[in-house]
């Protein structure tokens, strides 16, 4: 066997691995996983607690880990993490945005302008420029992998979840166009859709039975996902397994999609 063949493409040893929204749910099993798979990763959420605390466990369990508090809605905030990145390591190799903003459920005619504002701050410019910043830094010394946690309400938007799935739907167009540009640079761009999965942040729909009943009769698999069905498919668009793939947008729905 070739040392090509022999080699774990999933190997993620020597790798700093940035992931948003990682205090709990989806990111929190990102970063457990990355870790897990030998990178150095910098769980970031906006309180520093919550980020610790996951922290110490994949301490605890022999990875490597270190929490820096982020508000991606703040463009000041953003600028602070990308400083403290460069000052202590001087590279970044791997982004995971999943960090984002649902603050209504409800009818898309009584959207008011703070819940729009707000969730069109987070998803679409907290995206934006957490990947410009990153991708910077990823030019500078020579590639690195991005990975947008969009949604299926990008691709059929979710029921009383308007601005939620506009601004999903922009994360997929924005993870193609980043994939496109950045692609001579080394740095490849791809997104994962999850479906209908149990986390805090989903709990409007999960935490409601007649709401789930209908939900499931959509999702071939009948059922929701546990946020760690979701860091596979991350570990595989970082590492050299997806070498040759950019601009992907990947679903993770149970079949959701396919109905």
């Amino acid at each position: 066997m070739s040392d090509k063949n022999s080699k774990d493409l999933f190997d993620l040893t020597g790798k700093i691995a940035l992931v948003t929204g990682a205090s709990r749910g989806i990111g929190e099993s990102i970063a457990r996983l990355l870790a897990d798979r030998g990178a150095h990763v910098i769980v970031s959420s906006r309180k520093l607690d919550g980020c610790e605390a996951v922290c110490s466990s994949i301490r605890d369990s022999g990875g490597l880990a270190e929490a820096i508090p982020c508000h991606i809605g703040e463009m000041e905030q953003i600028t602070a993490l990308f400083d403290a990145i460069k000052s202590k390591h001087g590279r970044l190799d791997i982004l995971v945005n999943n960090a984002a903003a649902n603050p209504y459920f409800g009818h898309i005619l009584d959207t008011d302008l703070a819940a729009f504002q707000k969730t069109v701050d987070v998803n679409i410019r907290g995206y934006f420029f957490m990947s410009a910043e990153a991708g910077k830094i990823m030019r500078e010394q020579g590639g690195g992998n991005i990975v947008n946690v969009a949604s299926v309400n990008g691709v059929t938007p979710g029921h009383m979840q308007g601005i939620y799935s506009v601004t999903k739907a922009a994360v997929i167009s924005m993870t193609k166009a980043f994939a496109k540009e950045c692609a001579g640079l080394n740095i490849r761009v791809n997104a994962l859709l999850p479906g209908l999965t149990e986390t805090k942040f989903a709990s409007a729909l999960t935490g409601n039975p007649a709401i789930m009943k209908q939900a499931l009769t959509h999702i071939p698999m009948n059922r929701s996902a546990d946020p760690d069905e979701m860091a596979g498919t991350i570990l595989y668009l970082v590492s050299d397994a997806s070498s040759y793939t950019t601009g992907a947008c990947i679903n993770v729905d149970g079949g959701y999609l396919t109905v």
